[in-house]
């Protein structure tokens, strides 16, 4: 009887020291295969090389990567603590189609009950948006921004060819825009949601048939 191959691992990516405490806090109970929770640090060029040095771990190889956190919502009637699944993410490089889309949309649902899932192109920024840039942004299609998932989903591309996603949790949004994540309400609910969606990721994981190179 042949051996079975090794599960493939799952490569959980976000910026901030806050978004890490909420996914480790949300546990591991139900991963089907090895989990990395990596904080890039922020920005572009923060995530860049933090995925770029840990991909080249022959360990985490092959692995599916996601990227996660927070973001700026785009369109009206966002609302702190919505969720954002990127049908693909864009920067100034190009763009990074997403996999698993609609079972991200299905399985978060599942998971939290009567929050809204928003759907769409996640782009890029160096910078936090706000005021009329904001609707700059969303005059590009985009619903959502972020400093990190772009970058990050192209640079785990270039490394080897693996599913990529993207799911941002809405910190504010157009009518609710905050001057500190985790000091004000909306922050604290954005918290609330990052710290339960392990569940939606792990089934996204699990789903995917990767090949084995």
């Amino acid at each position: 009887m042949s051996a079975q191959p090794a599960p493939v691992p799952l490569l959980i990516a976000c910026a901030l020291g806050i978004e890490q405490f909420a996914l480790r806090a949300g546990g591991r109970g139900g991963a089907d295969g090895p989990v990395t929770v990596l904080r890039t640090g922020m920005g572009p060029a923060a995530a860049e090389r933090a995925v770029t040095r840990v991909l080249a771990d022959p360990a985490l190889h092959d692995a599916a990567v996601l990227a996660t956190g927070f973001c700026a919502g785009l369109a009206p009637g966002m609302h702190p603590g919505d969720l954002v699944v990127a049908e693909e993410t864009r920067d100034p490089r190009g763009t990074t189609p997403c996999v698993g889309t609609e079972l991200l949309v299905r399985e978060l649902a599942r998971a939290l009950p009567g929050r809204t899932v928003h759907t769409g192109p996640l782009t890029c920024s160096d910078h936090v948006v706000r005021g009329p840039e904001r609707g700059a942004l969303r005059a590009t299609g985009a619903i959502a921004v972020d400093m990190e998932s772009a970058v990050t989903l192209l640079s785990a591309v270039r490394a080897g060819e693996r599913p990529v996603a993207a799911v941002r949790v809405v910190v504010d949004a157009p009518e609710h825009e905050l001057v500190r994540i985790g000091t004000v309400r909306g922050g604290i609910s954005a918290f609330r949601v990052l710290r339960s969606v392990l569940p939606a990721f792990f089934e996204w994981h699990r789903s995917l048939l990767l090949p084995r190179r």
